[in-house]
C-alpha cells in the first residue's frame, strides 16, 4: 500500500519538479496517509453474464446531450497512459485503438482474477482506505468498511405530478422520471403501493421510515442532487401551505410551479431535520453538472445560506460536494465559517491540474482547514477511462495539490512543517473521521 501511494504521487509530480518542489518530509506524510473519499460513484462487481450495474447514481447522465468534458478528462490526455501502466501494466507509449483494446483485455483479466474483491483492490492501488459510495444500493464488492453508503433523498421531495417540469427540456424529462422510479422503489421497500393522502401521513409513513431504514442499513449521509432539478434556494415554507398543496394534488393534476416549490422547500427542511436527528450529514451537489441544460447559477452554494442559518437545522451538518466547482470556490471558502458547513473537492481534482487546484485548496486551508474533505467523484465511463483510472488521477492530483498548497504556506511563514503535516492528515482522513464518527 505504501509503495502504491508513492508511485501515485510520483506519477503526478514529475511534470512539476522543475517549477515547484514539495517539502520532502511533508511529501512523505502525504504519500503514506490512506485517504477517506467523501464522494464517489464506484461500480459494483459484475460477474460474466450478469446484468450491468445501473445503480451507480439516481440521476445518470450517460444519455444526455452534453459538450465534451474539461480538457484534462478527455481521452487524448497523455496522463492516462501512465495511469494504465500503474494499474494494469500497460506497456505501450501511445493510445492507439489496437493498444487500448489490449488494455481493456488486461482490465478484464484483473476483474476476473480478483472477482468480488476487485473494487477493494482498486482502492488499495490508489491509496484510499474508505470510499463513500453515492449509489442507489451498494452491491457486490462494495461492502463496508471499505465502502460506505450514501443514498439519495431527492425523490422524497417529489411526491406529486412532475409533468410540468419534464416539458422544460429533455434533461428534466430524464431526471424527473428517474426520481419517480426511485420513489416507487422506496415505497416498495416499505411494502406500500400508493402514497398516503395527507402530508402528515407521508412524512410519518414514508419519509421518516425511509431515512431510518437507510441509517439502519449503514448510510453515513444523504445525498441531494437537487441542483439538477431546480435552483438550490430552499426557503422557509409553512407546513399549512405545504399540506394544502399536497392534499389538493396528491390525486393527480399538474401542480403550479410556485406551489410545488413551497412543498419541496418544506420537505427539504423536514429531511434535513430528520438527518440531524439520525446523525446523517446532508451532501449537496453544488457545482456545474452534466448535461447541456444544467443551470449553473442555480448550483451556487450561496443559495443555501438561508438553510445553513436556519436555527432548526443547526444540528444538521451539510457538505458542499464538489466545493462549488470552478465558479464558486471563493463563496465556499466564506461559507465554511458556518458551524455546520463542510466542503469536499471531489471532481475539481479531475477538472483542474494540480498547480491550479493548489491555489483553490490553499484558499480554503488558510481559512478553515478543519472543514476540508478529500474526495474524487469517480464515476462510470468508457472501459479505458472508467472509475478506476479516474480514481488514480484524482488521488494523485489531490495529494500533489495538497503538497503544493501546504509547502507554499510553510515557505511564506504561515505555518510550521509540523502544522502542515497535521493539516495534511486532517484533509486526507482526519476531518472525515471526526465528522462522521468513523473508526479508522
Amino acid at each position: 500500500m505504501r509503495v502504491t501511494a508513492v508511485v501515485v504521487f510520483a506519477l503526478s509530480a514529475g511534470a512539476f519538479t522543475a517549477r515547484a518542489q514539495i517539502d520532502p518530509e511533508l511529501a512523505r506524510i502525504i504519500e503514506q496517509t490512506k485517504a477517506i473519499d467523501n464522494h464517489a460513484h464506484p461500480l459494483r462487481y459484475v460477474a460474466e453474464g450478469q446484468k450491468p450495474d445501473d445503480e451507480f447514481d439516481a440521476l445518470p447522465c450517460d444519455t444526455l446531450e452534453q459538450a465534451p468534458g474539461p480538457l484534462r478528462t478527455r481521452p487524448d490526455n497523455p496522463e492516462w497512459i501512465g495511469i494504465w501502466r500503474a494499474l494494469y501494466g500497460y506497456a505501450q507509449n501511445d493510445a492507439t485503438p489496437e493498444h487500448v483494446k489490449g488494455l481493456v483485455a488486461a482490465k478484464q483479466r484483473a476483474v476476473h482474477d480478483h472477482g468480488a474483491g476487485y473494487p477493494t483492490w482498486v482502492l488499495d492501488k490508489i491509496g484510499i482506505e474508505t470510499m463513500f459510495a453515492n449509489r442507489v444500493a451498494l452491491g457486490a464488492g462494495l461492502e463496508p468498511p471499505r465502502f460506505r453508503w450514501v443514498p439519495f433523498a431527492d425523490a422524497l421531495m417529489l411526491p406529486l405530478n412532475n409533468d410540468r417540469a419534464k416539458r422544460l427540456n429533455g434533461d428534466f424529462d430524464w431526471f424527473y422520471s428517474h426520481e419517480e422510479k426511485l420513489l416507487k422503489r422506496y415505497l416498495a421497500d416499505l411494502h406500500m403501493e400508493t402514497l398516503p393522502r395527507s402530508l402528515q401521513s407521508y412524512l410519518t409513513k414514508v419519509v421518516t421510515p425511509t431515512l431510518e431504514r437507510q441509517k439502519k442499513d449503514g448510510a453515513v449521509a444523504l445525498k441531494l442532487e437537487a441542483a439538477y432539478l431546480r435552483p438550490l434556494n430552499f426557503g422557509y415554507a409553512a407546513e399549512t401551505d405545504a399540506e394544502d398543496t399536497y392534499a389538493r394534488y396528491i390525486r393527480g393534476g399538474e401542480v403550479p410551479g410556485a406551489e410545488y416549490r413551497k412543498l419541496q422547500d418544506f420537505l427539504f427542511h423536514y429531511i434535513a431535520q430528520e438527518a440531524g436527528r439520525l446523525g446523517l450529514a446532508i451532501h449537496i451537489h453544488s457545482a456545474p453538472g452534466c448535461g447541456d441544460y444544467f443551470l449553473q447559477r442555480g448550483a451556487s452554494p450561496a443559495m443555501l445560506e438561508t438553510a445553513f442559518n436556519d436555527p432548526s437545522l443547526r444540528k444538521t451538518n451539510f457538505v458542499l460536494v464538489h466545493g462549488g466547482g470552478a465558479p464558486f470556490t471563493k463563496m465556499t471558502a466564506a461559507l465554511l465559517q458556518k458551524p455546520n458547513v463542510y466542503a469536499d473537492f471531489s471532481f475539481m481534482v479531475l477538472e483542474f491540474y494540480p498547480r491550479a487546484f493548489a491555489e483553490v485548496l490553499r484558499d480554503w486551508l488558510e481559512s478553515y482547514p478543519e472543514k476540508v474533505l478529500f474526495g474524487t467523484d469517480v464515476s462510470p465511463g468508457p472501459p479505458e477511462l472508467n472509475w478506476e483510472e479516474q480514481g488514480w488521477m484524482a488521488a494523485a492530483s489531490a495529494r500533489r495539490a495538497l503538497g503544493l498548497a501546504l509547502t507554499g504556506m510553510i515557505t511564506d511563514g504561515e505555518i510550521t512543517r509540523e502544522r502542515a503535516m497535521e493539516m495534511a492528515r486532517m484533509v486526507l482522513r482526519g476531518n472525515a473521521i471526526k465528522l462522521y464518527g468513523l473508526k479508522p
